[in-house]
């Protein structure tokens, strides 16, 4: 399924196994190549990403201008998507490319029937989302509470949620 943002000209289609290094390449221009040694990647590693919910961002050139990546991961047991990373090209920034992903990831999740998805970022940016601060669910050390986010994409989607983000396994 492909969406057109008219403002920027920008295609989003699920990522593709030929899109993978042109993705990693930018996710190491926006969070340099130490990106990997974060928290968030522990959850990651030997995991696959939720396909569908895996999108690019192109121009009309076919340059890539953003991406996300969402995988599983469980809270206190709940399966729950973790999302990101989510990035924009440097030259892109400001243009709505990051909103237009994360607004197609929320829409995509609800569809496949996710009923909470969760990420690591601020505040005053993802509230726009419906993101809201997690007191009750820890992710791996050394990740700032505070910035430990979620959204309910079912109804009811956190009740009874809480605890440790683990690996899910695939």
């Amino acid at each position: 399924m492909k969406e057109t943002m008219q403002q920027t000209a920008l295609t989003l289609a699920t990522e593709t196994p030929d899109d993978w290094w042109e993705v990693e390449a930018l996710y190491d221009l926006c969070f340099a190549p130490g990106r990997s040694a974060l928290s968030s990647y522990r959850l990651r590693e030997g995991v696959d990403p939720i396909g569908p919910l895996c999108l690019t961002a192109r121009d009309e050139e076919g340059i890539l201008a953003g991406a996300v990546r969402n995988w599983p991961v469980l809270i206190g047991g709940h399966p729950s998507v973790l999302l990101g990373p989510i990035a924009v090209h440097p030259t892109r920034q400001g243009e709505g490319a990051a909103s237009l992903l994360m607004q197609r990831c929320l829409t995509d999740a609800r569809d496949l029937g996710w009923a909470r998805l969760i990420l690591v970022g601020d505040a005053p940016y993802y509230q726009r989302f419906g993101f809201e601060r997690l007191p009750d669910v820890i992710m791996p050390a050394p990740t700032n509470p505070e910035r430990v986010l979620g959204v309910a994409l079912a109804k009811d989607g956190w009740h009874g949620v809480s605890g440790a983000v683990t690996a899910a396994n695939n």
